[in-house]
């Protein structure tokens, strides 16, 4: 069986959050994606740990699902196969802290194995004086060590996961207040992370050329802000059956370099990750996003990375910093590592197959939803509708799309300083059935 798993997005009760995204949303939104195992973000805000209370029971051992009378429906959605959405409890911590004269800020994903846990957790986190109260991300002035070392106190299964692994202002290896290395940040416990988390801007094979992140798996997931962009990446595990200890001993088993277990021995294996090309995401390259300077690093570097608009520092982007990292010069794939595929977000491919600007316009939802009806989900249609049922059932510019995101035919420019790449599939002026000029609306 397959299990989608998106492990990192955000409640209504983190800055610049939609307020739409509560667990009955959350849970709909899964249904409508194609999502089996989603993170429930936020658990440290108090109104937010209340309302999971509230809203979720228990499952499988170590998850927790929707109670039934929340479960949301949408008149749009004709949902055929139910799909039983799993809840994993997790959130996003941002430690802010000066180590080695430095002030670091890094970003990590934690994960607990029940309500009991977190509520450990929680109380721990108030008697150092945290103000968990302030966002559902909360800031706290200790050391990535110290709190690892904190939370393995409360219990040995409680997972740390360092989040979006390269970007500039807050992550492990960002640019701008990182490290440059896991043992640089997590000194003795180190050995204790075992997984990091790729990042909107940076893909496997990025990361493969650094042979010092050979021993850690790589997994992907949304960072969703809003409930429309869940699942844009993700995880994908098989086996027979899930939960908090399978799902993480399935990603150690995939950061163990030679030591993987064999397929048909785990219960379950983390096979591929679903990617963003990372060219889309905010921080590919080198820029200023003021200045509207976007530059390959190699370009940067001549300029010893000055803005030659403003006279500033860029700021550097995931690009530059994994090659500065990096110890090969091409990626070499661990053994025994997942695989990964990239994707576009389904509401991104139909605007650009019918030649329309907004991705929330009616041209775009009246195809979405026909086509989340038609093959069940919106990653069960990206993932594996094979060209036959789609020439079958799709009009033939979104087929088109579709295949051109699969074969990597696409124009993307960069994304730079926190603006996000453009992705373009089609050429400027090409002619294809069905798709309308850029400026147009399908009616």
């Amino acid at each position: 069986m397959r299990y989608i798993a998106d492990l990192h997005i955000h409640s209504k009760y983190s800055r610049a959050c939609s307020k739409e995204l509560v667990p009955e949303n959350i849970d709909l939104w899964c249904r409508i994606k194609g999502i089996d195992l989603v993170a429930t973000a936020d658990f440290t805000h108090p109104k937010w740990f209340a309302e999971l209370s509230e809203k979720l029971e228990p499952a499988e051992s170590g998850l927790y699902c929707l109670k039934k009378e929340f479960r949301k429906s949408d008149p749009h959605f004709l949902e055929k196969t139910p799909r039983n959405v799993r809840f994993i409890l997790g959130t996003e911590l941002s430690c802010i802290y000066k180590k080695s004269d430095k002030t670091r800020r890094v970003h990590h994903l934690v994960f607990a194995p029940s309500m009991e846990i977190v509520e450990k957790i929680n109380a721990e986190l108030e008697k150092r004086d945290f103000n968990l109260k302030s966002d559902g991300r909360p800031i706290l002035g200790i050391d990535s060590e110290n709190l690892l070392e904190i939370l393995l106190e409360i219990d040995e299964r409680i997972v740390l996961i360092p989040a979006h692994a390269w970007t500039p202002w807050f992550a492990i290896f960002g640019s701008r207040s990182g490290f440059d290395s896991i043992e640089e940040c997590f000194g003795s416990t180190a050995n204790k992370i075992f997984a990091i988390e790729t990042g909107l801007s940076s893909d496997p094979p990025m990361n493969w050329k650094n042979s010092w992140l050979d021993s850690v798996a790589l997994i992907s997931n949304s960072d969703a802000h809003s409930l429309q962009v869940l699942g844009r990446e993700a995880n994908i595990f098989e086996g027979e059956k899930i939960s908090y200890n399978l799902l993480f001993e399935a990603i150690k088993k995939s950061s163990i370099s030679g030591r993987a277990a064999k397929k048909n021995n785990a219960p379950l294996q983390l096979i591929k990750t679903v990617e963003f090309y990372p060219d889309e995401g905010r921080y590919h390259y080198d820029g200023h996003a003021n200045c509207k300077i976007a530059l390959h690093p190699r370009e940067a570097k001549k300029i010893k990375n000055i803005c030659p608009t403003c006279g500033k520092p860029l700021t550097l982007g995931v690009l530059h910093r994994t090659e500065e990292l990096a110890d090969r010069k091409e990626a070499e794939i661990p053994k025994d590592r997942a695989g990964f595929i990239y994707s576009v977000e389904l509401e991104k491919i139909i605007a650009e197959a019918v030649g329309v600007r907004g991705r929330r316009s009616k041209a775009v939802e009246r195809h979405y939803w026909d086509l989340i009806n038609k093959f069940g989900g919106e990653l069960p249609l990206l993932l594996d509708a094979e060209e036959k049922e789609l020439n079958q059932a799709v009009p033939a510019n979104i087929v088109e799309a579709i295949r051109r995101v699969r074969s990597q035919e696409l124009q993307i420019s960069p994304g730079y300083d926190g603006e996000y790449g453009i992705v373009k599939i089609f050429k400027d002026n090409e002619t294809i059935t069905g798709r309308k000029n850029k400026q147009s609306v399908l009616l």
